[in-house]
């Protein structure tokens, strides 16, 4: 490894069973970390140094062979190993608040399988102390919203992740809404190029429809009313978490005003340094449609 290279992030999520440490592990793996969740000790080294992305593998007292010394011994050995950048992060909670949950999921404590619930908080607190003193970061989640939580993650694992990946989506009415839709506007008022028979054959995708659909006097306005309340509410996505968001425009045949607008809009959000992709959802129909069409011009 060349000394500029950038070392691999392994991140060893461990705390309390109940305190968060899933919720901890899927904040990472939305951050593009491959997760492994309570594999045994003795491969902790193995899977690190194997690793070809940040890697982040939750451990507790579930885990075969676990003790925090084995856990430490571990984590001092990645320290030292030039390619890996290791950090211990620990969830924890409050007696009270772990109790509740608990009691909220109906969900026997892993070291407690035939006893109360507290003894086998008492006696996990006790194998884990050395951990907490150790952690590179302790998480109380006692009284964290999950946004917040995922946030915390973000600020301290979150360097050069990727933005959140905005689906756009043009379709066709009848043929119903999208289920992954998370704003849907509607392109149906529109000027319709279907009903001029040079622009039928063609699809948002061809400057004619573009040029034909910005004629009407109403399309600039709603465009921008869409880009702006598109551009308001990304960010506030983001804070709250997150990763997805799948914006859908739609008219009657999702072949020309829907198509022309997502593709306006890709252009928009791209501008701006969104990551975005694109599908057309009766694409398939209207490229047929356009293949037919061109074979019968050549007949």
């Amino acid at each position: 490894m060349s000394g500029g290279a950038q070392k691999l992030s392994i991140v060893l999520v461990t705390g309390f069973s109940g305190a968060g440490k899933n919720a901890i592990l899927r904040a990472l793996e939305d951050l593009g970390f491959e997760t492994i969740d309570n594999p045994p000790l003795a491969t902790l080294e193995e899977l690190a140094s194997r690793a070809e992305k940040n890697l982040a593998i939750g451990v507790d007292a579930r885990s075969r062979g676990f003790s925090s010394e084995a856990v430490l011994e571990t984590l001092a050995r990645l320290r030292v190993h030039p390619a890996l950048a290791p950090s211990l992060v620990f969830a924890t909670a409050t007696q009270d608040v772990l109790l509740r949950r608990y009691s909220e999921t109906r969900r026997r404590h892993p070291l407690a399988q035939s006893g109360p619930v507290a003894e086998g908080i008492a006696l996990e607190r006790a194998l884990t102390a050395p951990l907490v003193q150790a952690a590179d970061l302790r998480i109380d989640t006692s009284n964290l919203p999950l946004a917040r939580l995922r946030a915390i993650v973000e600020q301290n694992f979150g360097a050069g992740a990727p933005p959140m990946a905005i689906s756009l989506v043009s379709f066709a009415y009848p043929g119903g809404l999208p289920p992954e839709a998370d704003l849907v506007f509607d392109a149906r008022f529109l000027r319709n190029p279907h009903y001029d028979p040079a622009l039928r054959p063609l699809s948002g995708l061809d400057p004619e429809i573009g040029s034909f659909i910005e004629q009407d006097p109403d399309f600039a306005t709603y465009f921008n009313h869409i880009k702006d309340m598109v551009e308001f509410l990304l960010p506030r996505f983001v804070q709250e978490g997150k990763k997805y968001a799948t914006i859908c425009i739609g008219c009657t045949g999702g072949q020309h005003r829907s198509v022309y607008m997502i593709e306006k809009l890709k252009s928009s959000l791209g501008r701006a340094g969104w990551r975005v992709s694109v599908t057309h959802r009766e694409a398939a129909k209207f490229e047929a449609a356009r293949a037919n069409q061109k074979s019968h011009a050549k007949e």
